[in-house]
């Protein structure tokens, strides 16, 4: 059996991207190290299934969106990248919990740990969000941010100092580390398929994922991935990033809006109108969320 040959795929863009450092934060970093495949390779992948000898059945374009739109995963798991990340160690804990991902991080069992720290400078500290449990609010002060941020400082200075005369003392590098802080940065190789990775950006880009790890993420994304496979960066931002998803709840409160109809007694079995002893609605997240996407809609609504 004879087969014809096969030269390694290669994306101009991305080779340009190779080596070269995208500065995040104040002193991180994601630099594309190297990569496998790109829209061609999806593509290659996708069309196995026809067998030898049949036509093409659509334009790469529009074989890529189409499998995009209906979830065929398996094409883009056949296109890797590997980067070097410079991260603070409580957003590389975000980073890590992506367990599709092929990691080795940076050691300070046998090496000394990074002396660089996340510093938020003073306009930028958040307030902590008063409907999310896990997110941010409005910003503080710029007085009071100042503050922080000297006191910031101070901590950082004490830490580096108290880990340093451990280490000179001989203690162990495993124990001298335990009371470095979470902003102290980290490093590691991270290799991951398109596939996991497109999951990775859609939490991790997301307006709701915490402002540090979505700086990440909007790099690998807007910076990395639309230059490796535009065809499929273009998809991604149209069926996930950018799109809705509507559930079986929605879809049928949403039918009754449209119509016309009154929809206050369907909402109350889903259980979005409790009420408190006022009189007023309790907050209810899936209701919340349903509202968010009427009003990107532009479909009107009074509860």
């Amino acid at each position: 059996m004879e087969f014809e040959r096969i030269e390694r795929a290669s994306v101009p863009a991305m080779d340009e991207l190779v080596g070269k450092v995208f500065p995040v934060l104040d002193k991180g970093h994601i630099r594309v190290i190297d990569y496998m495949g790109g829209d061609q390779a999806i593509v290659q992948a996708a069309r196995v299934s026809y067998g030898k000898g049949t036509k093409k059945v659509s334009e790469d374009r529009g074989l890529i969106r189409y499998l995009m739109r209906h979830r065929h995963t398996t094409p883009f798991e056949m296109c890797e990248v590997k980067v070097h990340i410079r991260i603070p160690m409580d957003a590389w804990r975000q980073m890590i919990r992506h367990r599709t991902a092929n990691v080795n991080e940076y050691s300070t069992r046998y090496s000394e740990a990074i002396d660089d720290k996340q510093c938020v400078p003073p306009g930028e500290w958040r307030l902590q969000s008063g409907t999310n449990k896990q997110g941010s609010g409005d910003y503080l002060p710029l007085e009071l941010g100042e503050k922080f941020s000297e006191t910031e400082e101070m901590f950082h200075t004490q830490a580096a100092a108290i880990y340093q005369d451990r280490i000179n003392a001989g203690i162990a590098r495993e124990q001298a580390r335990k009371d470095l802080p979470l902003s102290t940065y980290t490093e590691a190789y991270w290799k991951i398929d398109l596939h996991n990775l497109f999951h990775y950006l859609g939490l991790r880009m997301d307006s709701h994922a915490q402002l540090e790890i979505r700086s990440y993420a909007d790099v690998l994304g807007r910076e990395i991935v639309s230059k490796w496979c535009p065809l499929s960066w273009e998809a991604f931002e149209d069926y996930r990033l950018n799109a809705m998803y509507l559930t079986r709840l929605d879809v049928e409160m949403l039918t009754k809006i449209v119509a016309g109809d009154d929809v206050r007694g369907l909402a109350d079995s889903f259980g979005w109108l409790n009420a408190k002893e006022d009189g007023t609605l309790k907050a209810n997240r899936e209701r919340q969320e349903f509202d968010a996407k009427l009003l990107r809609l532009g479909v009107m609504h009074n509860w």
